[in-house]
């Protein structure tokens, strides 16, 4: 059998469809769109109709739509542009202990120039209590930054309830949605959100492209200063061939893809749960993303299982350290109350559109294995 790739949640493949319409604009439709000559016209054209197909998968303005580098710069942008912005009215921004990277170190970034962060706790499932979030806001609040879908443990947040009572206290909301745009409903107007990061290697897009969407009238300082681009809050030449190839991404994604998906992530799941002995489900069992099939293997090392795996000629990702590149196991997997040792077993499997119900079962056979070796040799059993 080829490789088996379930690590959709870390990439995902360029779709055919996406590359097709990207490639005249490499070496075709080159222009600027800047330029007011007729192939910067034509550059332009294509960037603003990708900002409409992108606006229309969030219900909102096209103007809304800032282009950015990816999900990181958009995070970043957002939580330092609105502080910085806003720090006449407040110096006090509300977030969680399980947010991406690129929201906890702009946050503590934050807190060198004097802002005030509260990282609020989850439960054991790595839910927000909207309860909690309402008492944490305080006269000096100017924003509230959640992650909406986790990308570790596939938790999906309340974002109706905690936008609407971000709205009733006149503070911005902001979500990172890399991770659930297009899997599952976003609505700007509905949920009551003021910013939403968004991007395009997570969706069989082309990586180096993101947006942050920008409600009308949200004060937001440029992190980039130029030209003057992308409203004058992301100078620089617009990646033509990117935010083609983003929009197209977003606007072949169809509820079958996501259901695809679900499908196989809960036949994962069922599998391995009932197959397994000591193996247990991280996240919510029905708040999840599609794509995201978390578990915790006891007396065992994730990335032994990563190693092994990947010898059987399957791709998956763990919350481990040596993963990570860091010396403690994930923060998320803290975060929600498993112990190090079990977080260190940890193993993410993230199936995609193009993956098959054959796949799925040459993975769980080959783990099943892999699992039982490991724990043989274990110290810890």
């Amino acid at each position: 059998m080829e490789k088996i790739y379930l690590d959709n949640a870390a990439t995902t493949p360029v779709a055919r469809e996406v590359l097709d319409a990207m490639m005249p604009y490499f070496s075709e439709k080159y222009g600027n769109a800047s330029s007011i000559h007729s192939f910067g016209t034509e550059a332009k054209e294509a960037l603003e109709d990708a900002r409409e197909k992108i606006a229309n998968k969030l219900n909102a303005n096209p103007y809304e739509i800032v282009f950015t580098s990816g999900g990181t710069e958009s995070n970043n942008l957002a939580l330092k542009g609105a502080a910085l912005s806003n720090r006449k009215k407040g110096n006090h921004i509300i977030t969680t202990k399980i947010e991406h990277g690129s929201v906890l170190k702009p946050c503590k970034w934050l807190e060198k120039l004097g802002f005030d962060v509260s990282y609020l706790d989850v439960d054991e499932y790595g839910l927000v209590d909207p309860e909690n979030f309402e008492n944490s806001i305080r006269d000096e609040t100017i924003m509230v930054s959640v992650i909406h879908g986790n990308n570790e443990i596939g938790t999906i947040q309340d974002i109706d309830e905690i936008g609407k009572i971000a709205r009733e206290k006149e503070i911005y909301f902001h979500i990172d949605a890399c991770q659930s745009f297009t899997k599952t409903g976003i609505n700007v107007e509905t949920q009551n959100l003021d910013m939403v990061t968004i991007n395009s290697h997570k969706i069989y897009g082309p990586k180096g492209i993101g947006a942050l969407y920008i409600r009308e009238g949200v004060k937001v300082d440029p992190l980039i200063h130029g030209g003057g681009h992308e409203r004058k809050l992301r100078a620089g030449t617009e990646n033509i061939p990117g935010i083609v190839g983003f929009a197209k991404a977003a606007e072949i994604t169809t509820p079958g893809d996501v259901e695809k998906m679900r499908e196989l992530r809960d036949y994962l799941i069922k599998r391995i749960i009932n197959e397994i002995p000591n193996s247990n489900l991280i996240g919510h069992p029905q708040k999840r993303l599609c794509n995201n099939a978390n578990f915790t293997f006891k007396f065992i090392e994730g990335e032994s299982m990563l190693m092994l795996l990947d010898q059987a000629g399957i791709c998956v990702s763990t919350g481990s350290a040596c993963s990570s590149h860091a010396l403690k196991p994930s923060h998320v997997l803290l975060a929600t109350g498993i112990p190090p040792e079990d977080a260190h077993g940890s193993l993410r499997l993230s199936p995609g559109k193009y993956n098959t119900l054959e796949e799925m079962d040459y993975t769980v056979v080959n783990l099943k294995k892999i699992v039982g070796r490991l724990r043989e040799l274990s110290p810890f059993k």
